[in-house]
């Protein structure tokens, strides 16, 4: 049978001549047509034997009597001999063995089936002509049950069976014409004329069904060891139910799955075995609700992940059904494959969790920040309510992680999260978006006033101390809020409304909370503006620079230096104040590149001023950090010819929070170049006598809100201004008062003590050929 035959390729029509062996099938080879004509020849071989033994032995008996004992005897003896020579080439040729014969074999069965045919019809005329008309009848039926027989058990052989009849037919028409009975002899060749059509009518349908059949069989053959070799080297098993849903044929791997035997569990419900204590109670989980009701419907269904408990133990399997009917279309239960995915399912149970929550804090993540956010700003739209979102970010925190490490900062980061759980309730659901950037979702945030108060407390919670690796930590924090769907009626619009909001929070100094207001997204685009104009405003000479005086406090005042300072002016802005362009410099990282051209040109401007006049330049945090830094400085300096006892760079204390080991060492080589250092805004920040330590600065400048405060007479600004000056003189460093603006100033900050003192009483910012004119003409004022 080929290997490749299907139901719809099986033949529906077969010749005659090919039954008969004289001309090949169509449809299917000569070799596939003697395996099924070799098959009734094998399951009939034996059966013939006996039949011509026991019809043999019969028609002598009925003889016996009326023919001459030579004549039985003659006969007897070659049907008897023809048999045992039969039998003798079959086991020759072994036709009782289950092989296929060649047509030359087919063609030596016929052969002697003729044979044994004409022995048959030899008994007509050879002992019914001395029998009476009764015996001769007796025979015919004799050698007519012979002729059937071959007829109906070999109808898949028609030429051997058409040989056998057309023989055995032959022999009785002679007979019945020797006793005179030409009537049965017509009859007798009338029956051979019906026998032979209808075997070679039946052998077609016997052909073809019996090919049909060995095609199913091979199919069904090929399926079971397909069948068997999935159970035995696969992880999946097969399973089956009855029309009550109870296990039938269950094989041994579904068994060893529900940890019991294959005898225990057949005939048990299948929910029952997967269902565990669920069973007793009927409280099923969702997915096997859905089971039962796809087996209740006896629908088909595929890849169906249900929660299983195999004595106590939680497991996951994944199953996949069809429901199986009988020929006639009556439902006989469900047949499926089944394998245990529990370890799939819990990776995957964790890969989603990966996915929605931070892995730092366990707070859920921006993603499921955004999907709760855009399902409390669809329930806000439906129930015409207000809901809410905080950003939040960490104030002070960069300056944790830069000193003390990434871990202490991880560690620190970890306590926030548990603190900002602490304040959450059903209202609220707080996550982490990155860094150091937290935010809030608030379902319903209708009471303006309870929005307030969660920020506070928020704020208030977050910036109590903290204790990380022996460390005490203070932090703040900044918010900034939005509410739905006044301030954005989609996720990105209200996130981006928090995102400003925290931003003017950040302006103000951090650790406050700014509602979002409408003027905020004006701000946001000037800013944008800004920044585009500003990219563009080195190559387009919009910037200068400009120096204020710094002179002698006490004696004649005279100019010891300048400050150099950046201003731009825009030709759509104006001129833009520094506290606006700066710090958007700084966010766009063009700082650098505009402090290396105050640098440079600083550096030239200065040789037109007296030999003893010197320039101080800031340097910001950005700069100090660039590799090209120092390689900076030595080329403005080379390049203008300006002395490096000259210059002065001018640093605050925010430059040792983001790397102050690297400050230090950067600072240390300019020094040692003959580089003056000055600490600006000294008492602002974060002050620590470790600067003064580990860095000789040359001057420390007292900031301008000291200055204003002593001239009030307020006794912190007093105290500050003191112990700055006695530390300074300690230290042999010299001290700048900046900001003197009235006379009273200044005459407080000379009784003080201070050695420097720069400040609109003075002189304001002026540009640089207005410097130079300090000089040129020493009778105009520095005023």
């Amino acid at each position: 049978m080929s290997k490749d035959q299907t139901i719809t390729d099986l033949p529906t029509e077969v010749s005659v001549k090919a039954l008969l062996g004289f001309e090949e099938p169509c449809g299917f080879s000569r070799n596939q047509l003697h395996e099924v004509q070799a098959k009734s020849l094998h399951d009939h071989s034996r059966i013939n034997v006996a039949a011509n033994a026991c019809c043999g032995l019969l028609a002598i008996a009925m003889s016996w009597g009326n023919a001459p004992y030579w004549a039985i005897s003659l006969w007897g003896s070659m049907l008897a001999i023809y048999t045992g020579y039969y039998v003798l080439k079959a086991k020759r040729n072994r036709l009782f063995e289950r092989v296929t014969p060649g047509q030359a074999e087919f063609s030596e069965v016929a052969k002697g089936s003729g044979i044994s045919g004409l022995i048959w019809g030899a008994s007509l005329p050879f002992l019914g002509i001395y029998s009476s008309l009764t015996s001769m009848l007796g025979l015919w039926s004799v050698s007519l049950a012979m002729m059937v027989y071959s007829s109906l058990l070999m109808p898949a052989l028609p030429l051997v069976a058409t040989a056998f009849i057309a023989a055995t037919s032959a022999g009785a028409v002679i007979g019945w014409a020797l006793h005179g009975e030409y009537y049965l002899a017509i009859a007798s060749a009338g029956l051979c004329i019906l026998l032979v059509t209808g075997v070679l009518r039946t052998a077609k349908a016997q052909v073809l069904y019996q090919f049909a059949s060995n095609v199913l069989h091979e199919k069904s053959e090929t399926v079971s060891l397909l069948l068997r070799e999935f159970e035995d080297s696969g992880a999946d098993w097969l399973w089956q139910t009855d029309t009550s849903r109870c296990v039938t044929h269950s094989s041994p791997r579904f068994a060893y799955a529900l940890e019991e035997d294959a005898k225990t569990i057949e005939g048990q419900p299948l929910l029952k075995l997967i269902a565990g204590d669920a069973w007793e109670s009927g409280r099923y989980p969702e997915t096997l609700h859905k089971l039962a009701e796809k087996l209740k419907r006896r629908e088909a269904f595929s890849n169906l992940i249900v929660p299983v408990t195999i004595k106590g133990k939680a497991r996951w399997w994944e199953l996949s059904a069809s429901p199986r009917s009988s020929e006639d279309g009556v439902f006989l239960g469900f047949r499926g494959v089944g394998s245990d995915v529990t370890e799939q399912h819990e990776s995957a149970k964790k890969i989603s969790h990966l996915a929605r929550f931070d892995t730092l804090t366990s707070l859920p993540n921006r993603l499921q920040l955004t999907e709760a956010l855009g399902n409390s700003l669809q329930e806000a739209e439906r129930w015409r309510r207000r809901c809410g979102f905080f950003m939040i970010d960490l104030d002070r925190f960069k300056a944790v992680n830069d000193t003390l490490g990434h871990p202490v900062g991880d560690r620190l980061l970890a306590q926030v999260a548990k603190r900002m759980t602490m304040i959450m309730t059903e209202n609220e659901l707080c996550g982490r978006l990155g860094g150091d950037e937290f935010a809030v979702v608030l379902k319903d945030a209708s009471d303006s006033n309870y929005v307030e108060r969660l920020a506070k407390r928020i704020i208030e919670t977050l910036s109590k101390p903290y204790e990380v690796d022996q460390n005490t930590l203070f932090i703040g924090a900044s918010i900034g809020s939005a509410v739905g769907p006044a301030d954005g009626r989609t996720v990105e619009l209200l996130m981006r409304s928090a995102d400003l909001a925290l931003y003017r929070s950040k302006e103000d100094g951090g650790n406050v909370h700014h509602a979002y207001q409408h003027k905020l997204h004006a701000s946001a685009e000037e800013r944008r503006v800004l920044e585009f104009e500003l990219r563009h405003a080195l190559e387009r000479k919009q910037l200068h620079i400009e120096y204020q005086p710094v002179v002698e406090a006490n004696g004649d005042n005279g100019i010891v230096g300048f400050e150099a300072l950046l201003r731009w002016n825009n030709p759509k802005f104006g001129l833009v104040s520094p506290a606006k362009f700066v710090p958007i410099a700084e966010e766009a990282r063009l700082i650098v590149p505009m402090g290396d051209f105050v640098l440079r040109q600083a550096c030239v401007d200065a040789m037109e001023w007296p030999e003893s006049t010197k320039v101080a330049v800031n340097i910001s945090v950005d700069q100090l950090t660039s590799p090209a830094f120092i390689e900076s400085v030595i080329s403005a300096l080379h390049d203008s010819g300006l002395p490096a006892w000259r210059l002065e760079l001018e640093v605050t204390e925010s430059i040792f929070l983001r790397d102050g080991g690297h400050a230090v060492q950067v600072l240390d080589r300019i020094r040692k170049m003959g580089i003056k250092l000055s600490l600006d805004d000294f008492g602002t920040g974060y002050s620590s006598l470790g600067y003064l330590r580990n860095i000789r600065f040359d001057t420390i400048k007292v900031d301008r809100s000291f200055v204003q405060g002593a001239a009030k007479s307020k006794p912190e600004s007093l105290a500050i201004i003191r112990a700055v000056v006695a530390l300074a003189d300690s230290l042999n460093i010299a001290t700048t008062a900046e900001g003197v603006e009235t006379e009273a100033e200044l005459a407080m900050i000379q009784q003080l003590g201070c050695n420097k003192i720069q400040g609109y009483y003075f002189g304001r910012p002026m540009v640089h050929a207005d410097s130079v004119a300090l000089f040129n003409n020493p009778q105009r004022s520095v005023a």
